[in-house]
């Protein structure tokens, strides 16, 4: 896990013997599962690596450090697929309280056999669509963080992701290229939603390549109960663009 674990270095994480153990289980279990069912198109192992679980890391960049240490502080993954990015910040913050959300019943079998292969404690895998689980009391407006890694626009983003997020916390998207259009378009949705952009922040990792960027959400007030909207009409019809 040497490209790994330099490029954590440039994030400020220094991965121990433990922490660079648990990711290799991840490669190898990930490699093994790959095979049965389609988690991902990246198997070559530096490019796991860097194109997984570094940039999965990413977040660290735009976390405080009360945020990095306190105890009991949860993240939910919405779209988490193969367990990116919630599981690699789940190894490099091990306090926190991890919730894994995804459609897809082979993906989250996956992510269950991971979890258990691992020993990580305070894991929810839960099955199902995130229009209708931010609808679920036992999550909505429940977590400190919400975090989503391609999969889809910031309109459709922010009325999948705010419903789950805590008033006065924070959503984070990971994007890439150009994006200033996009987060043009997502104003009105934003608007509407009770979310406030308050940094863009480049990725500057060499490795990881350019223009890759973190858009930090803050939820500024409680989301109408009407959102997020019935299954696919959000990514079908975003708000402000219907």
């Amino acid at each position: 896990m040497k490209v790994l674990t330099n490029g954590a270095c440039k994030l400020g994480i220094e991965l121990d013997d433990n922490h660079q153990r648990l990711f290799e289980l991840y490669y190898q279990e990930l490699l093994d599962w790959n095979k049965k069912i389609n988690l991902t198109t990246i198997v070559d192992y530096e490019a796991v690596q860097l194109k997984h679980f570094l940039d999965s890391l990413t977040a660290i960049l735009v976390l405080t450090k009360e945020e990095l240490t306190s105890p009991g502080f949860s993240i939910i993954d919405i779209g988490t697929g193969a367990g990116f990015p919630g599981i690699p910040l789940k190894i490099v913050l091990p306090h926190i309280k991890l919730a894994l959300l995804d459609s897809t019943a082979k993906k989250t079998t996956f992510l269950c056999h991971l979890v258990k292969k691992m020993k990580l404690l305070d894991v929810d895998v839960i099955t199902g669509r995130a229009e209708e689980v931010a609808h679920y009391p036992l999550y909505r407006q429940q977590f400190n963080l919400v975090v989503s890694r391609a999969v889809a626009s910031m309109s459709t983003l922010v009325e999948l992701t705010l419903p789950f997020c805590k008033v006065g916390e924070k959503f984070v998207a990971y994007k890439k290229g150009k994006i200033d259009e996009e987060i043009r378009e997502a104003a009105g949705a934003l608007d509407i939603m009770g979310g406030k952009i308050t940094e863009i922040k480049k990725v500057g990792i060499e490795e990881l390549g350019n223009e890759r960027y973190l858009v930090v959400v803050k939820k500024i007030c409680q989301t109408s109960d009407k959102y997020p909207r019935r299954s696919g009409i959000p990514a079908r019809k975003p708000i402000g663009r219907e």
